[in-house]
């Protein structure tokens, strides 16, 4: 067995044309939208709400705000545990990359890697080990080690040679905040990332997320509803132009409209005291429809699909893999 589990990237283009691939976890947002009758007209209409959000943080040498244009990558990642081709490369995560299109000097920009977050994994521990957990429990608590093992994956993957081959910068997820926890405005403000929120504890994702080497921030965009949970490794507000933390906040700023709309699409903006809350009323609907609860019900399903298929037949490899490697 090798010491290091090898990755392997392929990219398909997010745009109008976009069709799943029968490889592509039907839990993935972007996937979602790309389904039934409304597909080509949802994604028309999320791409033109991604350009437009871009170019309205963008204003700078941008009178008509049509100066650019975001391009989207969705980049799947597949693992090899090293038995000599005894077993198939393995579905691990799905993230998405942008590309600035700058249409007045014609220059193709780097963005952001990271920003949506899909992992088969991620599914099991949440939507299987987790709920399995608690089942019968009065409290609510975590399995002991609960996402050790997909913390090492991804870390793994970061620091591969295929990462680095592939990408200049470490990845920046951008996923909301939580409804279960209470966030409070302060008085830094950054040009691009907007209001920075502060919270007294961390939710179960964000310390998920710690276990994949990953800070948290909380931000409110110019313009924004509600504050983005930002996850990093380095110096969010030093490691990125503000063209690539643009990038992320246009695509993941839309991508929750359609998604989380009582929350991002609420009809009035975070206070300087804000807890985000699913049930809330007073909130407008994009035009793009969205399956919340088939999602939902596919994760539990995709998580299961994880345990049967990676986490049971591949335990003692993976016990044996992890006890080598510290978080």
């Amino acid at each position: 067995m090798n010491n290091e589990f090898a990755f392997t990237l392929k990219r398909i283009c997010f745009d109008e044309h976009y069709q799943p691939s029968d490889k592509t976890r039907t839990t993935t947002n972007f996937a979602n939208l790309a389904r039934g009758k409304s597909r080509q007209e949802n994604l028309r209409n999320t791409l033109r709400m991604i350009d437009n959000r871009f170019n309205a943080l963008a204003h700078w040498d941008n009178p008509k705000g049509d100066r650019y244009r975001v391009e989207l990558d969705i980049i799947s990642v597949e693992m090899d545990i090293g038995l000599s081709g005894a077993a198939p490369a393995l579905p691990l995560i799905e993230i998405l990359k942008t590309t600035v299109v700058d249409r007045e000097t014609n220059e193709r920009i780097d963005g952001m890697v990271g920003n949506n977050f899909s992992s088969y994994v991620r599914d099991y521990d949440f939507s299987v080990l987790l709920q399995g957990h608690n089942k019968d429990r009065h409290t609510f608590s975590t399995p002991e080690d609960f996402g050790d093992l997909h913390g090492k994956l991804f870390k793994c993957f970061v620091n591969s040679p295929a990462y680095k081959a592939h990408f200049r910068k470490p990845p920046v997820i951008c996923l909301s905040v939580s409804s279960s926890k209470v966030y409070h405005r302060t008085e830094n403000q950054h040009p691009v990332l907007g209001v920075e929120y502060l919270q007294a504890e961390y939710s179960l994702t964000d310390e998920y997320f710690k276990k994949m080497g990953l800070k948290v921030r909380y931000f409110m965009p110019p313009n924004s509803a509600a504050p983005l949970a930002f996850y990093f490794a380095g110096d969010l507000l030093g490691d990125y132009t503000n063209l690539e933390l643009i990038s992320t906040i246009s695509t993941m700023d839309t991508f929750q409209k359609i998604y989380r709309p009582e929350i991002y699409n609420a009809n009035s903006a975070a206070g300087k005291t804000y807890q985000p809350s699913l049930q809330h009323q007073d909130y407008s609907l994009t035009r793009i429809v969205y399956d919340r609860e088939e999602r939902s019900r596919l994760a539990v399903e995709q998580g299961k699909f994880a345990h049967e298929h990676f986490i049971k037949p591949y335990q003692a490899i993976l016990e044996q893999w992890s006890a080598r490697c510290a978080l």
